[in-house]
């Protein structure tokens, strides 16, 4: 009878798992390997972290072995001639109050044009992808990238 009431209580426990997982909120916090829009090449390794509340990006690896040296050259600001790995792109960024699928209010640098855009981060696919929206003004004027979480 024991027997019978655990294997009751196990089937019941696991007929809920699933549920909270799939309502276990994603975040863009994590690993990703950024892809270019155009090319559709990996680019790098993007580690987005959180500290009370306000999400940054720090970029940890180029991937193309010919631009592992590679500096921001285009940047005007103290970040010129500064290697593009380690340097941190995505800053102030915070879950967004009215849709909590969305995280924005921060800026992201292209360190290819040197430019700062507003950004808009929205974790895809049960958070294994990432749409990341940089933009000018609008969200409807800009681009939009899709990265790969990696862990």
């Amino acid at each position: 009878m024991m027997k019978l009431l655990a294997a009751g209580a196990f089937a019941m426990l696991g007929a809920f798992l699933p549920l909270a997982h799939a309502q276990a909120p994603t975040t863009p916090v994590g690993l990703w390997k950024t892809i270019d829009d155009d090319t559709k090449e990996e680019k790098s390794l993007v580690r987005i972290s959180e500290s009370g509340g306000v999400l940054s990006g720090k970029i940890e690896k180029l991937l193309a072995p010919k631009r592992q040296d590679s500096t921001c050259d285009k940047c005007s600001d103290e970040l010129k001639d500064k290697p593009i790995a380690g340097m941190t792109i995505i800053n102030g960024v915070k879950q967004n109050a009215d849709d909590a699928t969305r995280w924005d209010g921060g800026e992201i640098l292209d360190p290819n044009n040197g430019k700062t855009y507003k950004v808009r981060l929205k974790p895809i696919e049960g958070g294994k992808k990432l749409e990341v929206r940089g933009y000018i003004g609008s969200p409807l004027l800009g681009r939009t990238q899709t990265w790969v979480r990696v862990e």
